[in-house]
């Protein structure tokens, strides 16, 4: 997908640096301390933030969890810096990069939960291991969060949905919640939206929804 040019990005990033983090993977096992928290906070990651409006909602709904947006697109992100700026959120933080692992970001055990929020298809079969729900992916996940952590996937694309229910049934994982439309459920997921989920769903789009754990041994 191709995003417009955005006036004035490098003053308008420059603006709200402070919500950047700088070497994010020096930061792999120290997260808490880097935010200034207690040990035992809790720890988020929305990993594909875009404009941010999903992760600050969160964090603006929780303010004793700590929530960290990793987005690769400078043009886009840019909105989520503004956004937490603007509404002078405490608990968030964003990284600026394109992930190709991201246990080299976090330590074993150091997340929560993770989001994943209408990530790119890559629906060519031989893009297979580019999607954030890849089942050597999905395993790396499990390795960062804690034994009763969860990721929580939405999306639009009903082709990529099967795919990742394929892989998470595959791999025996635990299906907590799920819904092939998720805003004529009862689910609380339905409560924070993207911007992107938004128009979609104001159009009559379904969203698709799962919510999953790790088998504890």
């Amino acid at each position: 997908m191709r995003h417009r040019k955005v006036k004035n990005l490098e003053p308008r990033i420059e603006a709200c640096r402070h919500y950047l983090v700088p070497d994010a993977k020096t930061k792999k096992g120290n997260w808490r301390g880097y935010f200034g928290a207690a040990p035992d906070s809790r720890l988020y990651l929305e990993l594909g933030c875009g404009k941010g409006k999903f992760l600050c909602a969160h964090a603006t709904a929780d303010p004793d969890a700590r929530f960290i947006g990793i987005e690769g697109l400078d043009a886009v992100m840019v909105r989520g810096l503004e956004r937490a700026e603007e509404e002078n959120i405490a608990n968030i933080r964003f990284v600026m990069d394109f992930v190709a692992d991201i246990t080299d970001y976090f330590a074993d055990g150091e997340l929560d939960g993770i989001y994943l929020n209408f990530s790119d298809p890559w629906p060519k079969p031989r893009h297979e291991k580019r999607r954030f729900t890849y089942g050597k992916t999905l395993l790396k996940y499990r390795q960062i969060l804690k034994p009763e952590g969860f990721v929580a996937f939405k999306t639009d694309n009903e082709e990529l949905f099967d795919y990742s229910m394929g892989e998470i049934e595959r791999l025996d994982l635990c299906i907590r919640e799920m819904s092939r439309d998720l805003h004529r459920s009862d689910y609380e997921a339905k409560a924070f939206t993207t911007e992107y989920e938004e128009k979609f769903h104001d159009r009559g789009k379904n969203i698709n929804y799962v919510k999953f754990t790790y088998p504890t041994e």
